[in-house]
């Protein structure tokens, strides 16, 4: 029986493997595990936004304190449980997300998504409206640093919004073909919807036509924040 779950743990964590690096174009100048790898896709997820609200996904900035407000407030929204909340909790987890060199305040008033009711002394979290093509980043390669990681990511868009419809004889069917965009709206590649991996595919053959950023991360502990981006050289 431990045979057996030993055996199960090992396959595991190989199917584990061969999903990330499948999903993903990366190269290392050194030892990187999948869990670092996971870490590190996982953490980047949480403060990539959308280009509709905050005008670029994930903007540069040389330290997390100068990033722009829009951005820094809605990745803390983006990553709420609830949507009323007191000002200290959106403090803590604006902490919880970009870690103890973080020391911009929230605004009293509030922000355009982020509404105060005085009555309540309360932090209302609005809805938005988002477009039909979904902000998406590959992770390119890792660096290891003496103080964590530097991470390029390509940046490309998924466009939704083109249906195709199919009639047959007996049958009327009805898929979508992702559009594969850089960040100037050009077009790169179509995929069919149902070929997950198919929009990576196209976005690690055409790296020269895609917008790349670099990421550095500080690792502290078992967290990693994020501490500068930059336009790649």
């Amino acid at each position: 029986m431990r045979k057996m779950i030993v055996a199960i743990v090992i396959l595991l964590i190989i199917f584990v493997g061969m999903i990330i690096y499948r999903n993903m174009a990366i190269s290392t100048n050194n030892q990187i595990s999948v869990q670092e790898i996971e870490q590190i896709q996982t953490y980047i997820t949480k403060i990539y936004m959308w280009r509709e609200v905050t005008n670029e996904a994930l903007p540069t900035f040389e330290n997390i304190n100068e990033a722009s407000d829009m951005w820094t407030w809605e990745v803390v929204k983006k990553n709420l449980e609830d949507y009323e909340l007191s000002y200290e909790q959106i403090q803590e987890k604006a902490k919880e997300l970009f870690g103890p060199d973080f020391t911009k305040e929230f605004p009293r008033e509030g922000t355009e998504n982020f509404t105060y009711d005085a009555e309540t002394d309360k932090y209302y979290a609005t809805g938005m409206g988002l477009d039909q093509e979904e902000d998406c980043f590959l992770l390119n390669q890792i660096n290891k640093t003496d103080t964590g990681y530097e991470v390029e990511i390509v940046e490309y868009l998924e466009d939704y919004s083109q249906e195709n419809i199919e009639n047959t004889e007996n049958t009327r069917m009805q898929n979508f073909q992702i559009i594969i965009r850089n960040l100037n709206d050009e077009e790169i590649g179509k995929v069919e919807e149902n070929q997950e991996s198919s929009s990576q595919d196209i976005v690690k053959n055409n790296l020269d036509k895609f917008t790349k950023k670099i990421v550095t991360l500080k690792k502290e502990g078992d967290n990693i924040y994020v501490q500068k981006v930059s336009n790649e050289v």
